[in-house]
């Protein structure tokens, strides 16, 4: 998980295409939200899934916090990476890896006011049972935990590279005017887009995309990695 791009809230094939052709990795399809509408159906993103091939994958997002649950949405639209965004205990996460070991699973950490030690606590926590977190930010208007548009003390995030044993991938208000600023001061295995690379009417915007992954491929070709290409140093 090294220089992993990553683009969330695919509408349809069409975009899906576009994205895979600009050169993203991971096409994010968020599902049992608790703020957020849904893209797309379940039955229609398990088609586009179906459709990707590598090095392009999927990935899902979701507030949901039981392994049962998870799995199964997990099984219906053919995923096998998981990124999860809601509370979640330690115990439902050895559920998860118990009963399908090969999911990949993200933990996410939500940058709020003064939360660093929370957070702190939250990668030493999980960093044994989980693949990776991705850093978010959280907007107090809406309780939204990520898609919000906007970024977050990207200090916090550089501290949490530092002390995760685990790639972080780093979210939460990026466009192309700002993705090649962000890897260079945070340093992470990844970054994510949302409604950054977004028109005026939600739709992904193809010039925005290719700016978006022609200035995080910049950055990331800056950064040097670690010998197992985990992480950046």
């Amino acid at each position: 998980m090294a220089g992993i791009i990553q683009i969330v809230g695919v509408m349809d094939q069409d975009e899906a295409d576009l994205l895979v052709k600009a050169g993203v990795h991971q096409l994010g399809f968020p599902f049992g939200l608790s703020v957020h509408r849904e893209d797309i159906s379940e039955n229609a993103a398990a088609a586009i899934i179906r459709s990707l091939k590598p090095p392009a994958s999927a990935v899902l997002i979701t507030y949901l916090s039981e392994a049962e649950k998870i799995l199964e949405l997990c099984r219906r639209i053919g995923t096998t990476k998981v990124q999860l965004h809601g509370y979640i205990s330690v115990e439902e996460i050895l559920r998860l890896n118990s009963r399908a070991p090969d999911l990949t699973v993200i933990k996410s950490l939500i940058v709020k006011e003064n939360n660093y030690a929370e957070l702190e606590n939250c990668v030493l926590s999980f960093s044994p049972y989980v693949d990776g977190f991705i850093t978010d930010t959280y907007d107090p208007a809406t309780g939204a935990c990520g898609a919000t548009g906007k970024t977050h003390n990207w200090d916090i995030s550089r501290r949490l590279v530092n002390i995760s044993p685990r790639p972080v991938i780093l979210a939460g208000g990026l466009n192309p005017g700002n993705v090649h600023r962000a890897i260079v001061h945070v340093r992470p295995a990844g970054i994510d887009a949302h409604t950054g690379v977004e028109g005026p009417h939600g739709r992904k915007d193809p010039d925005l995309v290719k700016a978006f992954v022609r200035e995080a491929t910049r950055a990331f070709s800056q950064l040097e990695y670690k010998k197992d290409g985990s992480s950046p140093i």
